[in-house]
């Protein structure tokens, strides 16, 4: 239903600019303020209701965005369909304590990965397919038929729930928590292109922390607080919320070198690229269909170690890549990067949401996407920026212009432009190289980044699961049950 993706692929046909860059970003950095607060509301005031909400401005935001008469309402359509986003992901995450039991909620946290990822690859071949039939706003109207079926699905088919006695929304929080986490992620995103050093940046990334490190303090001292701090004092939640955390940093890198791989290096045009990317999705549906009765045999700790010691294989086994490689050796390793993330992702997801008391289920899922949302960005802007600064160091840009030499150094796609326009095959050639070297250490971080949440899945999480999760029981109540695992 979201087109980030989507607009990413296709945006990536030419170099950034700033207006460009934010025609998805505005998204990511809307999404991932409001889901802390967003999680609240659908607690206080009713879940369902909150869904629908949440739906309903995706919808409008879609909508502007595809009548959009320029780049600004472009974004602001944007920021818009961001506010609706962060009220669907949580929300859709915490109603399923109270439609599935524990078994049968593994399933539904399988089907619900596996339906996210299937977006990653149908994002570019939808996209494609529209812009070589339609104008482009036509990216923005797949969204309206997908929320209509929504939004007929929960008024038929969700049973409402709420807790009357969740904190009130406290408004001086909901903003730090807003303008904190906006603050962050906006720095993230600007660092690859600005520098880490940039004041810009650094102003952003300084007041990030100020406004975070004042939400702590004020919900320390607050009765009834608004972000639960007790949910990161419980192993359960903890461990298992940095646990796909760090998968999805580790994904988010993967995915962010793909398409211009693809796209500059094999020469696939969007939708050749959106095809290409569904070995991923195999690979996950495999293992999002297996998790359950191979968690309910061996524990947690076991299938998401294994899980992600699989994905940190992949990843490590792509470094291997060369130019030559073609798309068969690709694909082998992204059928192979699926099964470890579905592995790896939905028992960690459901051992979460298991911890969570069902009263807190809302905040609790908020605060689970929002790190998980928070760790994509950070995983985008610091391996995006690893990326670059390999590439241009490898580029080889001898006699060109000064002005074409920096537009190749941009990005292998800008290179190719250059290439194009200069009859250049040689720049086209070191591009190429220069890329597919850049990917491989990329490859080589996600795969020790991966490792890292091997060994801490494997050292924390509990070997059995617990024997209240998905009760109506707080889990916060049993630490002795927690402590013998």
């Amino acid at each position: 239903m979201d087109s980030v993706s989507l607009l990413r692929v296709t945006l990536i046909s030419w170099p950034l600019s700033f207006e460009q860059q934010w025609m998805a970003d505005a998204y990511v950095v809307v999404f991932a303020a409001l889901m802390l607060p967003a999680g609240l509301l659908g607690d206080r005031f009713g879940r369902r209701l909150m869904l629908v909400t949440g739906l309903g401005i995706f919808l409008a935001g879609s909508v502007v965005g595809a009548l959009a008469p320029d780049v600004a309402w472009v974004v602001a359509a944007r920021a818009v369909m961001g506010v609706g986003g962060a009220l669907v992901m949580p929300l859709a995450l915490s109603v399923l304590p109270s439609l599935f039991g524990p078994d049968e909620r593994s399933k539904a946290i399988g089907v619900m990965s596996a339906a996210s990822a299937l977006g990653m690859p149908l994002g570019p071949i939808l996209g494609g397919w529209l812009l070589d039939h339609y104008w482009w706003g036509s990216v923005f109207l797949i969204n309206v038929p997908m929320v209509g079926i929504g939004i007929t699905a929960c008024l038929l088919l969700l049973p409402e729930t709420r807790d009357p006695a969740s904190p009130k929304v406290d408004a001086v929080s909901t903003a730090l928590t807003a303008a904190g986490l906006g603050a962050l992620v906006y720095a993230i995103i600007e660092a690859p292109t600005r520098g880490w050093g940039d004041p810009l940046v650094a102003g952003f990334l300084a007041g990030a922390v100020v406004l975070l490190a004042g939400l702590v303090l004020r919900e320390r001292r607050a009765v009834r607080p608004m972000l639960d701090m007790e949910l990161l004092g419980h192993r359960g939640f903890l461990v298992n919320t940095l646990t796909a955390t760090l998968v999805t940093f580790v994904l988010a890198g993967l995915l962010f070198l793909l398409p211009p791989y693809l796209q500059a290096v094999l020469g696939h045009d969007a939708l050749g690229t959106g095809l290409r990317l569904l070995p991923m999705m195999a690979g996950l549906l495999v293992a999002a269909r297996a998790a359950q009765p191979v968690v309910a045999r061996f524990g947690p700790r076991l299938v998401v170690g294994c899980g992600l010691v699989v994905l940190a294989f992949a990843a490590l086994l792509g470094s291997r890549t060369e130019v030559g490689s073609g798309y068969g050796f690709t694909a082998l390793w992204l059928t192979v990067t699926g099964i470890g993330f579905g592995f790896a992702v939905v028992p960690a997801m459901d051992g979460a949401l298991s911890a969570l008391p069902a009263d807190r289920a809302g905040s609790g899922s908020g605060l689970l996407m929002t790190l998980r949302q928070v760790g994509s960005a950070i995983g985008i802007a610091l391996l995006g920026s690893l990326l670059a600064g390999v590439y241009r160091d490898r580029l080889d840009v001898t006699g060109l212009p000064a002005g074409a030499a920096d537009t190749a150094g941009e990005s292998v796609v800008a290179a190719h432009l250059v290439a194009e326009r200069t009859g250049s095959g040689a720049l086209a050639a070191s591009a190429d190289r220069a890329y597919v070297h850049g990917m491989g250490v990329v490859l080589v971080v996600c795969g020790v980044a991966a490792l890292v949440a091997a060994l801490l899945a494997g050292a924390f999480l509990p070997g059995t699961r617990s024997a209240g999760a998905g009760s109506s029981t707080p889990a916060m109540a049993e630490p002795e049950a927690d402590a013998r695992q």
